[in-house]
């Protein structure tokens, strides 16, 4: 199946729309991206405005949503929505990329658009890291379903 993106006046992603891969064929069997458009075109009334998209992302940098911008070429490319004023625009991806990258120390992080940095997430209840516990320890013998499922807390020693 192929998908076409319908686009506003600005490039703008209004929807993305499924047409199957026998309406692009042409008269050699090959897939013509114009013959989904022209599809497109009678099916919707006249309406111009369309732009194939990858799925697996495999041309047009990234799959089509509703909201991302289509940039012509050079770049041919579908953009998500610029998630924060700061962030620029990679044309290479079509993603965009913080001004600092975020740390890889396997921490949880969220952006902060005020400082333009990372700021590591505090989440309530969860149990600190995993070099900060106990080795866990396990059990030596096979267990059946039901002896798995009749544990205690104690018995599997977390």
């Amino acid at each position: 199946m192929a998908h076409f993106a319908k686009l506003d006046e600005n490039n703008v992603v209004l929807e993305v729309h499924v047409v199957h891969n026998n309406e692009l064929l042409d008269e050699s069997g090959v897939e013509q991206e114009q013959k989904g458009i022209d599809f497109l075109i009678n099916w919707s009334n006249g309406y111009l405005a369309w732009k194939q998209t990858s799925y697996n992302g495999s041309f047009r940098k990234n799959y089509a949503g509703i909201g991302y911008s289509y940039l012509p070429a050079p770049i041919d490319g579908f953009v998500p929505p610029r998630p924060f004023g700061s962030w620029n625009l990679d044309p290479d991806t079509c993603q965009w990329v913080a001004p600092v990258a975020m740390p890889t120390d396997g921490k949880m992080y969220q952006w902060d658009e005020a400082t333009t940095s990372w700021v590591e997430l505090a989440i309530p209840g969860t149990a600190p890291a995993f070099e900060d516990q106990a080795e866990p320890t396990f059990l030596s013998e096979t267990l059946t379903t039901d002896q798995i499922v009749n544990l205690t807390t104690a018995q599997i020693n977390v």
